[in-house]
């Protein structure tokens, strides 16, 4: 997957976040049947002060979270199913399906809470985003049913325990 990242956070040196997002990306793909090689998605890895900003601004809710997904287009989720997911032609360039804004401090201090690994932490939150830019979602228990067993299948690909 094509991934383009801005690292507008110092702190996001400590990890590999390119290489945590194109393991997530590749989960996924393998998982959903996708070829890697069709798709492209935008990075942005900031702090707590401009993902408050984000998440005021987009969803009325002026707190840091740990990740914000904006899909490229509206995908129509039929409740408690699989989106349709895109099909890009093969000689075109990568299909755009969003961007993604995720938050260190809130991911540190999440992974620390949980006693989970950061890099496992992330991998989640960045399978969980690329799949909310694929069409899925939470908002109900039906949806919420089909991308958190989707997730756990992607991350156990991956060696990522149950998150859930």
């Amino acid at each position: 997957m094509e991934i383009d990242i801005l690292i507008e956070t110092p702190a996001w040196q400590a990890c590999d976040i390119e290489d945590v997002t194109a393991r997530a990306a590749d989960g996924i793909c393998a998982e959903l049947g996708l070829d890697p090689a069709r798709f492209a998605v935008s990075v942005l890895a900031c702090d707590d002060s401009r993902i408050a900003t984000l998440n005021s601004d987009f969803r009325g809710k002026p707190t840091p979270t740990n990740v914000l997904s904006w899909p490229a287009e509206e995908i129509d989720l039929p409740l408690g199913q699989m989106p349709q997911l895109p099909t890009p032609a093969a000689d075109g360039p990568p299909h755009e399906l969003g961007d993604i804004a995720v938050a260190y401090e809130t991911c540190a201090r999440e992974a620390e809470e949980q006693g989970k690994d950061f890099d496992d932490h992330l991998t989640h939150l960045m399978v969980h985003s690329i799949l909310h830019l694929l069409g899925f979602d939470h908002i109900n228990d039906p949806d919420a049913t089909v991308m958190e067993s989707l997730e756990t299948r992607i991350l156990a690909r991956l060696g990522v325990a149950d998150p859930y």
